[in-house]
């Protein structure tokens, strides 16, 4: 089948300039190659480029853009024959690194040309679709804080940490796993579809994106003093042999918090009731990946 392409930039994602990427893109995607490239700044432009991608017959749609883009856009095209490709421009880019794409505009637009493709999972949280990974505790909190402020990256994501981590206290949580209850005191709870979060932070570095089911990774309080050796163990891809760390695996999961419970899905947080729950959707989205992804 002929190859045609929409490119759906938004331009207020990251620190790059959309107008320099879009001249990338002009200047180097080739001729024999349908391509077009729509902007969007908010939700209703978007749902406009998502019928044209849909009623056009275009046959990958070209997430440009941070995580919170990336869900967008695969939210839009999951259980269809539409193919998603990324230009990671975020902060994290946690699907985009999972996915084996380069960092480099110039880069990932050669991986998107060469169309290596393969099939991956979803999960869904209280019907909200996500793709890499979901979580409640710590890194909800963090990404709640994270969205409202004006300056954003890795330093800023950094330091928002360290200011957070002795104010923040953990916990209680009832989870059932595959129908299996368990209660838990936790720092965090992160339930991953990919390994990493994002900037190659790997919590939960046994799971693969196209394996079925998600890691449900529980992170127990610890001190300062100790935050170093967690840090190494995560960098390192070996956080589930950390002793602050319990994983499980499973295609159902739900959690009773508190009332209100503050989660991020794909890194965008939102405030749901006292009951979450995930489900699995095996190899429900088509995507285009880079020669060293690593799947199942």
């Amino acid at each position: 089948m002929e190859r045609k392409l929409l490119f759906i930039i938004n331009p207020n994602s990251g620190k790059r300039n959309s107008d320099k990427i879009i001249g990338i893109i002009k200047n180097n995607f080739p001729e024999i190659i349908k391509c077009e490239i729509g902007l969007w700044k908010n939700i209703s432009e978007f749902n406009t480029l998502a019928e044209k991608l849909k009623k056009e017959n275009f046959t990958d749609a070209i997430a440009v853009g941070g995580d919170g883009s990336v869900n967008l856009v695969a939210s839009t095209i999951l259980n269809t024959n539409i193919i998603l490709g990324i230009i990671p421009t975020g902060s994290g880019n946690g699907l985009a690194r999972s996915l084996g794409y380069k960092m480099k505009t110039e880069e990932a637009l050669k991986q998107i040309i060469k169309n290596k493709t393969t099939v991956i999972d979803s999960g869904t949280i209280n019907n909200i679709p996500f793709f890499c990974t979901s979580g409640l505790g710590f890194d909800a909190h963090i990404a709640n804080l994270f969205a409202n402020l004006k300056t954003r990256g890795l330093k800023t994501y950094i330091r928002l940490i360290a200011k957070e981590f002795f104010l923040y206290e953990e916990k209680d949580y009832q989870l059932s796993i595959d129908g299996k209850i368990y209660n838990r005191k936790a720092f965090l709870i992160g339930i991953t579809n990919a390994g990493q979060y994002g900037n190659d932070f790997y919590l939960a570095p046994q799971a693969k994106l196209n394996d079925g089911l998600f890691h449900v990774v529980i992170f127990k309080s610890f001190n300062f003093f100790q935050i170093p050796a967690i840090v190494l163990k995560v960098m390192r891809g070996k956080a589930d042999k950390s002793r602050f760390i319990e994983t499980f695996v499973c295609k159902e999961l739900s959690i009773i918090g508190e009332n209100s419970n503050i989660i991020h899905h794909d890194g965008e947080p939102q405030t749901l009731g006292a009951e979450i729950n995930y489900k699995l959707f095996p190899k429900s989205l088509k995507v285009i990946v880079g020669d060293k992804f690593d799947g199942v």
